[in-house]
């Protein structure tokens, strides 16, 4: 367990890593690739079994909690300088367009469907289909760009506050608002069928962001494991005072979602290491097993994946293996290319280090130029 008063987030201290997010990407990605690999693969009369519809249930905690750690690590990952954010903010936009770009190519439908359907609203509703990568892509460039216009501490504050509560409680009006916009604008913001649009999701991401930022600005020595518990908790007890609202578009239903989200966070900074140490690897590599397993389990285009080609028709313990293997693959996969592209670096440093200015008009032995 952690020593009182620190915390595995280490929000006071400049960091692109913490191991307490790691560890709630890594348990977040666990889940996904399972339950995606259940739901594609999972006989009919398994589905019915109680442990599995318990599971389904938890199970929706998943993409919230994506949402909610990515806000919280853009945050996090801050230093202590006033200008951090400015010094960040054309990374932040880098990785938000490559997250829009990938969000983007998973849909693409192939070239068959696309010569069948035509540049029709049908075909544009499939590739343009708004999905979570999206919904972080879009968060973050506008968090990047919050962070780096409120810079005042409560001013900050103030500002993702508006966000994190204005988006969900603005999600029908934003709905009703693009009724008659172009479809690509009707998946983004939101529409029926959309699975996650902006409104309301982009809350969950500005609660995240907005939670760390008062957590930083706390007094040192309070456990920030126990704050997290004590906020989740509070937004669990008021949203059970209130009519459950399961609509897409609910800002009950984030509230909700957003309180489970803070007990994990808390629970995974509260547990002792040696359980949530194992954790963090994968969620270093969340973004390697998002891109890798959706293919492999739903198909890309118009190649059939496991949905297509296996279906519906596996009990339980099959299906949890084939999850359990397709993880290691893609986890294999991803640390290889990692590897590849460290090595990539090192050479190309390497090199840099190698072509050196002569030195009083001579080079040094061994030296090239």
């Amino acid at each position: 367990m952690t020593r009182p008063g620190t915390s595995l987030f280490d929000l006071r201290q400049p960091s692109t890593r913490h191991p307490g997010l790691d560890a709630a990407r890594g348990l977040a990605v666990v889940a996904m690739v399972l339950g995606h690999t259940l739901d594609a693969l999972l006989a009919p009369q398994v589905r019915d079994h109680p442990w599995v519809q318990s599971y389904w249930t938890l199970r929706g905690i998943t993409a919230p909690l994506f949402l909610l750690v990515a806000g919280f690590a853009v945050v996090a990952a801050l230093g202590t300088s006033p200008e951090s954010a400015k010094a960040s903010f054309f990374r932040r936009w880098q990785r938000a367009l490559l997250l829009l770009f990938l969000g983007y190519l998973m849909h693409w439908p192939g070239w068959d469907t696309v010569h069948a359907l035509g540049w029709s609203e049908e075909l544009r509703a499939r590739l343009f289909a708004f999905d979570a990568l999206q919904s972080i892509g879009v968060s973050l460039g506008v968090g990047a760009t919050v962070l780096v216009l409120a810079r005042g501490t409560w001013t900050r504050a103030a500002a993702l506050a508006v966000l994190a509560v204005g988006i969900p409680l603005a999600s029908g009006w934003a709905w009703t608002a693009v009724t008659n916009a172009p479809v690509e604008l009707r998946q983004a913001v939101g529409m029926p069928g959309s699975r996650f649009p902006l409104f309301p999701w982009a809350g969950f991401f500005f609660a995240g962001a907005l939670v760390a930022h008062l957590l930083r600005a706390m007094r040192p020595g309070w456990p920030q494991g126990l704050a997290l518990m004590v906020l989740g908790g509070g937004l669990m007890l008021a949203t059970s005072r209130l009519p459950s609202d399961w609509s897409p578009q609910s800002a009950w239903l984030v509230a909700f979602r957003v309180g489970q989200g803070l007990l994990v966070l808390g629970a995974v900074n509260l547990v002792p290491q040696v359980i949530t140490r194992p954790l963090a690897p994968l969620g270093r590599t969340t973004l390697w097993l998002y891109v890798l397993h959706l293919p492999v389990v739903y198909g890309w285009a118009g190649i059939a994946g496991l949905a297509g080609r296996v279906g519906p028709v596996l009990e339980l313990g099959a299906a949890l293996l084939v999850g359990l293997t397709l993880l290691a693959v893609c986890y294999g996969i991803a640390l290889l290319a990692r590897r590849i592209r460290r090595s990539g670096r090192s050479m190309d440093g390497q090199s840099r280090r190698t072509r050196i200015l002569p030195v009083n008009g001579a080079l040094r032995p061994g030296q090239r130029t």
